[in-house]
């Protein structure tokens, strides 16, 4: 894995597993998703805020998108004043500046075998005088169907 400060997960995390996955000594910024189960639950939050490199983060699992917001989503970018709003669920990946907010939306896609998604991907980018720069996608590849032996 390519070096990096931190390392966000958008939810749906599935196993604690994944989490042992990360390189450790790395700021992990982790939400749950609908998949989850009550012991992950209890260890990761629905909802994150933060600011990074002066860049205010909001990180919600159910994010919808800015064409068509889940419920609530846009008052809460509002609320807390993001910049940046990251979000899961679909597993499409998709990166888009919702001008109405003042606020990035990025959907990182999934790097996990399930889900609708065909090509796993993530994001890397950084984040200097408060904005996302370098923003690369990276594909990790097909996903593999299990063997049905």
């Amino acid at each position: 894995m390519e070096e990096v400060d931190e390392i966000w997960h958008a939810g749906d995390i599935g196993s604690f597993d994944v989490i042992g996955w990360f390189p450790e000594g790395k700021i992990h910024r982790i939400i749950t998703g609908n998949i989850d189960d009550h012991s992950i639950r209890e260890r990761f939050p629905e909802e994150l805020v933060f600011e990074v490199g002066g860049l205010r983060v909001l990180m919600l699992h159910i994010g919808g998108n800015p064409a068509r917001y889940a419920k609530g989503v846009k008052a809460r970018i509002r609320e807390v004043k993001a910049g940046l709003f990251v979000c899961g669920h679909s597993h499409i990946c998709r990166v888009e500046y919702d001008r109405g907010l003042e606020c990035l939306y990025m959907n990182p896609g999934a790097i996990g075998m399930q889900g609708f998604h065909q090509v796993r991907t993530m994001l890397k980018f950084s984040i200097i005088e408060g904005k996302p720069t370098d923003l690369r996608v990276i594909e990790l590849g097909k996903k593999r169907m299990p063997s049905s032996n």
